[in-house]
């Protein structure tokens, strides 16, 4: 009987493990992403997350003919490294919100291409801040370790035009402040 409740016990935590966002693998090192996405030199890591959501594309005529699947906006959750909820992600237009209420949005300065199947790794540049707190100071914010995200594989095209699809995605979001 002990043996069966701790095999019961064993299995909900492997469940409750699985079911959570992937731990942020450790702090990024900017000689370990391209250059195009490295942040300038002058700035400091203020903030990691890990931004856990869905991405929402909609199929639409694209410019020049045909169709496309069109990003429409993200909307994640921001986990601290012990996984405890911090802020959220979503737009348009891109925002950054803390639980203490200040936001950020943001333009983008270069992407880089990451793995087969996920969203490109991004920099942007934090527009000043709104509301007081975590996000004051922000300068720029790194979308490194990207997992999924990208634009459904479902054809798009006039039978289908209109239509939502949302993808799941993952990426470590890092915050810098000025030195």
């Amino acid at each position: 009987m002990q043996r069966l409740i701790l095999a019961a016990s064993c299995c909900a935590t492997l469940a409750a493990c699985a079911s959570g966002p992937m731990a942020m693998s450790r702090p990024y090192d900017q000689a370990m992403l391209p250059a195009a996405v490295q942040v300038p030199s002058g700035h400091r890591v203020a903030m990691e997350t890990v931004g856990v959501g869905e991405i929402t594309y909609e199929c639409r005529v694209k410019a020049g003919g045909g169709h496309e699947w069109f990003f429409v906006g993200p909307d994640a959750k921001l986990m601290d490294r012990a996984g405890k909820q911090v802020g959220r992600y979503f737009g348009p237009p891109a925002t950054w919100e803390n639980m203490d209420g200040s936001r950020v949005t943001a333009t983008q300065v270069a992407v880089a291409p990451a793995d087969a199947g996920s969203i490109p790794l991004q920099l942007v540049r934090a527009n000043p801040a709104m509301g007081n707190g975590a996000m004051n100071g922000v300068t720029y914010i790194q979308r490194v370790a990207t997992q999924g995200g990208v634009a459904p594989a479902a054809a798009c095209g006039a039978a289908n035009l209109g239509t939502k699809q949302v993808v799941r995605y993952q990426a470590d979001y890092i915050f810098y402040k000025g030195a």
